[in-house]
């Protein structure tokens, strides 16, 4: 399917790894311009080294996401974003008895504060040019809470709140916003939730994967590149009549039907 992206320019947060840059390779597959970002300015000049060679067009900007100043960066190297995929890497897991003070306005500040803040340096545009595709990566956690991702899911879920009526008012102009729910993905972040699960259930990290696996019902972890193409389809011209949605990717995993 010609996802109707050819020329579109899109901002891709926390793209050196992950579900971040699987989203941003199906984006360039998809024939978009593309301003990473990272931390790590090596991994992020490697992640768009592989992704140019692909015949994309990629800009970098290193640097924290949260930062105010990589924020206005990342929007001054596109000019008029066409898509922004927010992103931002989660709290480490912890019983939430250790969640202090300054942890707790990490998180916030990661998870739920700087998209929001991401959104309405972008948004305007979008609706002046009557098109916008907006993505938010948030945790299958929003719907179905985990112990240790406490932190995680309470930021994401007020990210949700947030935006959804953000989403309505901005609708009539062909602009959306969608948050995409990973449940367990093959990722660097899945070996710290087979660590925790590890330790809390007295059993070695291969045994907690093992565990972990059984209890998805399609019997095994999700790829990046699924992540991505569902990512990349939300951004595409075909879905323009879809907003506001959270789009859970789980395996069935979730046992609810609402």
């Amino acid at each position: 399917m010609d996802l109707g992206l050819a020329g579109r320019t899109a901002i891709v947060c926390a793209s050196s790894h992950g579900l971040g840059r699987a989203c941003a390779e199906a984006l360039a597959a998809a024939g978009c311009n593309l301003v990473l970002n990272g931390r790590d300015p090596g991994a992020l000049a490697n992640t768009a080294r592989a992704i140019r060679e692909t015949g994309a067009t990629v800009t970098e900007v290193a640097g924290d996401i949260s930062d105010e100043g990589v924020q206005r960066a990342l929007v001054e190297a596109t000019g008029a974003p066409d898509i922004l995929v927010n992103n931002n890497g989660g709290p480490p897991l912890r019983d939430f008895r250790a969640v202090d003070q300054d942890a707790l306005h990490a998180g916030l500040e990661a998870n739920m504060v700087t998209p929001i803040r991401l959104v309405q340096k972008v948004v305007d545009g979008m609706v002046e040019r009557r098109f916008g595709r907006i993505v938010c990566i948030t945790s299958a956690s929003v719907k179905t809470p985990t112990p240790g991702l406490d932190l995680s899911s309470g930021a994401r879920v007020g990210l949700t709140g947030f935006l959804a009526g953000v989403a309505r008012s901005v609708a009539h102009a062909n602009v959306t916003i969608n948050f995409l729910l990973p449940g367990l993905f093959e990722t660097r972040r899945l070996a710290g939730v087979h660590a925790f699960a590890a330790k809390a259930q007295g059993v070695d990290e291969a045994e907690a994967a093992e565990r972990a696996r059984g209890r998805i019902p399609a019997r095994r972890f999700g790829e990046p590149s699924e992540f991505g193409a569902a990512c990349a389809f939300l951004c595409s011209a075909q879905a323009g009549y879809i907003t506001g949605q959270s789009l859970l990717l789980d395996g069935g995993a979730y046992p609810g039907v609402l």
